[in-house]
C-alpha cells in the first residue's frame, strides 16, 4: 500500500551494473546449491505496528528472525527526517547478513500531498555509496553473490489515494489526496536465477499498465525469473497477466489480519518450482513477510 544516490552506469534510469567489489562476497550458513529462498516485505518506512518509526538498531533486530537469501523491501527511507536520518536498506541488509543490496530510490524529498517531492530517477545505490537524502523507494538485498544489477523506471499513473493524517497546520486529522509516485523495478541476477523486485501503483489501471511493461522486460533475462514484492494487485490476478506461477498463496494485508494478498512471489517461465512458504508477522510494516524456497522444476 501507499504511504504517507547514483544513476546506473548506463547514464539512463534504465541500466545495468555489475555488482560492486566491495560489496561482492558470501555469507556462512545460506542457502547452498541450487535452492535459494527469497522473501518480501513492505516496511512501511520503518514503522512497527504500534506506530512508532524504528531506529537502525531496531531496524536490524526486526529481520534477524527472517531466514532469507534475497528480500525485496518496498517504502524505504533514506536520509529522511520522518524517520531518523536512518538508510533503512543498510540498516535492513545488516540485520539479515546481506552482504550485497540495491536501492532504487523513486522519490527525492518525502512523499506527501502537496508534491513537493520530485522524481528522482530511480537512482540505484549499494553498500559503497552513501545517502544523498531524503530519499524514498525499494531496495533489494542479498546474501548470495549478484552477478549483475538492473533498475527499470515504471514511470506514474495520475490517480490520487485517499489518506487520512494530521494537517501539518492546524493538527486535526483530516483527509488528504496523496498523488502516485513513480514506480521502479530491480533484477538481481545471481548464478541460478534472477530475481525482480518491485512496488507498483495504488491505481489499479496503472498497475496493470506496469505490470505489463514488467513482462516484456523480465522476457529479455537469462534464467528463470522470480517477481516479488508489493504489487498492489490482489489474488491470482498478477500470476495470469504474468503467464507466471504463484509460490505462495496468502493473504498479506493489513498484517494484523490479513484479508487480501497484495504480496506475491511469482515464477516466470515455469522452470522453478516452490517449497516451505509462508506468511510471516514482523516487528516492522503493516504487510506480512511473505517467503519461499524456489528450486528448478
Amino acid at each position: 500500500m501507499h504511504r504517507v544516490g547514483v544513476p546506473a552506469p548506463s547514464g539512463t534510469s534504465n541500466g545495468t551494473a555489475p555488482a560492486t567489489p566491495c560489496a561482492a562476497g558470501s555469507v556462512a550458513g545460506v542457502s547452498g546449491g541450487s535452492a535459494v529462498r527469497v522473501g518480501t516485505v513492505n516496511v512501511a518506512s520503518g514503522r512497527s505496528p504500534a506506530g512508532p518509526v524504528l531506529d537502525a538498531a531496531a531496524l536490524e533486530k526486526a529481520l534477524t528472525g527472517l531466514d532469507v537469501d534475497v528480500l525485496a523491501v518496498q517504502e524505504v527511507d533514506a536520509g529522511q527526517p520522518r524517520s531518523g536520518h536512518v538508510d533503512q536498506a543498510a540498516a535492513l541488509a545488516a540485520g539479515l547478513g546481506a552482504t550485497d543490496w540495491r536501492s532504487a530510490a523513486t522519490v527525492a524529498g518525502t512523499p506527501d500531498p502537496f508534491r513537493s517531492w520530485s522524481p528522482a530517477g530511480p537512482l540505484l545505490r549499494g553498500p559503497c555509496t552513501p545517502a544523498a537524502g531524503p530519499l524514498y523507494g525499494i531496495a533489494l538485498l542479498s546474501r548470495l553473490p549478484v552477478r549483475q544489477w538492473s533498475v527499470l523506471d515504471l514511470g506514474s499513473g495520475r490517480a490520487r489515494l485517499p489518506v487520512q493524517g494530521p494537517d501539518p497546520r492546524t493538527g486535526r486529522v483530516r483527509w488528504w489526496w496523496f498523488p502516485d509516485e513513480p514506480r521502479a523495478a530491480v533484477a538481481a541476477r545471481l548464478d541460478s536465477l534472477t530475481v525482480v523486485a518491485t512496488h507498483l501503483s495504488f491505481a489499479p489501471h496503472t498497475a496493470l499498465r506496469q505490470l505489463l511493461r514488467l513482462r516484456r522486460w523480465i522476457a529479455g533475462m537469462p534464467g528463470p525469473v522470480v517477481l516479488t514484492g508489493d504489487l498492489n494487485l490482489p489474488g491470482a490476478l498478477p500470476a495470469r497477466v504474468l503467464r507466471a506461477t504463484p509460490l505462495v498463496r496468502a493473504p498479506s494485508f493489513p498484517a494484523s489480519a490479513p484479508r487480501v494478498q497484495l504480496d506475491h512471489l511469482l515464477a516466470v517461465g515455469g522452470r522453478l518450482r516452490g517449497s516451505d512458504g509462508a506468511a510471516t508477522v514482523l516487528p516492522i510494516g503493516d504487510h506480512r513477510a511473505l517467503t519461499v524456497t524456489v528450486a528448478p522444476a
